[in-house]
C-alpha cells in the first residue's frame, strides 16, 4: 500500500528547532522525525512515499535526492577514502513522490491535491509527520479489513503532564487526575484509507473536521486503541524525551531493529522466531 505523510507544517511549538527546516526535518539522532517514520513504514512492507510538502519543501528534496546512506548503515572504506562499499542500505528499494500541496494547506487539502498518485490503490496508509510508535501495523490493516469501514487511525492515551478536573455546577470539585490515566483518548494518526475518502474532503476542508464528522454520521469511521508506545513531538520536551530514548539505546519504534534481535537471540537459543510485540518495559507510553 502506499503511504501519503504530512510534511508541510511549521512546528510553531519547536521553532528553536524549525525555523531552518521544516517539523518533520527535526532529527531524532542522526536522522530526521520523517525518516524515522518512513523506515518504520518499509518494514512492514510499505515503501511507497507520497510526500505532501509545505514549508521549506526544498529542505526535504534536498535531503533525499543528496541522501548519505553511510550515515545509517555499515560500510567498509579503502583506497585512502577514495572506495566506499556499502554493506546494507536504507533506501535503494523506497519510491518517493514528492508533491509541492501549499504553504498554508491544512491536512484535508494536502490529502485531496494528491489524489491522484494513489492511482488505483483501493486502500492506503497516511499519517502525520510528528509521531512515533511500536505499533504492530499488520494487528491494524487487518483490523481495518475485517470492519470493512472508509477510515480508520490510531486512538491513544495523551502523554502530556496535564490533570483532568471534573466539577458540579457549583464548582466543587468531584475528581481530579492525571490526563494519561483518564478515559480520554487523542487522535494518534496512523491513518487506514479506503479510496472512497476523498467523497467526503471538499476543497479546504480540515481531514479530522467536516470529513470525519461525515464519516461518524454514516457509521464509517473507526479507530484502533493501542495502549503500547505512542510518542507525539509536539513541543521541545517531546524531542527531549524521544532524544534520551534514542540516547539510551530504547527507541521502541526502531522495530526494524528490536524484531530483528529478537529473532536473532530466539535463532541462536534454538528456539522458533516471533514477529510480534516489543518487551513490555520498552512498550509504555513516555511519560514526562
Amino acid at each position: 500500500m502506499k503511504v501519503v505523510l504530512f510534511c508541510g507544517g511549521l512546528g510553531m511549538r519547536l521553532r528553536e528547532h524549525s525555523e531552518s527546516v521544516p517539523k518533520s526535518m527535526v532529527n531524532i539522532g542522526y536522522r530526521p522525525i520523517l525518516w524515522h517514520i518512513m523506515k518504520y513504514y518499509a518494514h512492514y512492507g510499505h515503501k511507497e512515499f507520497i510526500l505532501c510538502l509545505g514549508y521549506k519543501a526544498d529542505s526535504i528534496k534536498n535531503y533525499f535526492v543528496h541522501y548519505d546512506e553511510s550515515i545509517s548503515n555499515d560500510f567498509i572504506l579503502t583506497n585512502g577514502g577514495r572506495k566506499l562499499r556499502l554493506l546494507s542500505s536504507d533506501i535503494d528499494d523506497w519510491k518517493i513522490t514528492f508533491v509541492d500541496t501549499g504553504l498554508h494547506s491544512n491536512i484535508g487539502e494536502r490529502l485531496r491535491q494528491v489524489e491522484r498518485y494513489i492511482e488505483d490503490d483501493e486502500v492506503f496508509l497516511a499519517n502525520y509527520t510528528d509521531g512515533l510508535t511500536d505499533l504492530h501495523l499488520p494487528d491494524m490493516i487487518d483490523h481495518f479489513n475485517a470492519s470493512q469501514k472508509t477510515a480508520s487511525f490510531v486512538s491513544s492515551q495523551p502523554t502530556h503532564s496535564f490533570h483532568v478536573v471534573k466539577r458540579d455546577e457549583s464548582g466543587l470539585v468531584t475528581a481530579i487526575q492525571h490526563l494519561a490515566h483518564s478515559d480520554i483518548l487523542i487522535n494518534g494518526g496512523y491513518f487506514i484509507f479506503k479510496r472512497r475518502i476523498f467523497d467526503y474532503v471538499r476543497s479546504g476542508e480540515e481531514l479530522v473536521e467536516a470529513p470525519f464528522q461525515k464519516l461518524i454520521a454514516e457509521k464509517e469511521l473507526i479507530s484502533y486503541h493501542y495502549n503500547g508506545f505512542w510518542a507525539p513531538m509536539d513541543t521541545f520536551k517531546d524531542k527531549q524525551l524521544l532524544d534520551e530514548l534514542y540516547g539510551r539505546g530504547e527507541a521502541p519504534w526502531e522495530v526494524w531493529k528490536s524484531e530483528a534481535a529478537r529473532a536473532r537471540a530466539k535463532a541462536e537459543a534454538g528456539a522458533p522466531t516471533s514477529k510480534r510485540q516489543a518487551p513490555e518495559a520498552s512498550r509504555r507510553p513516555v511519560q514526562p
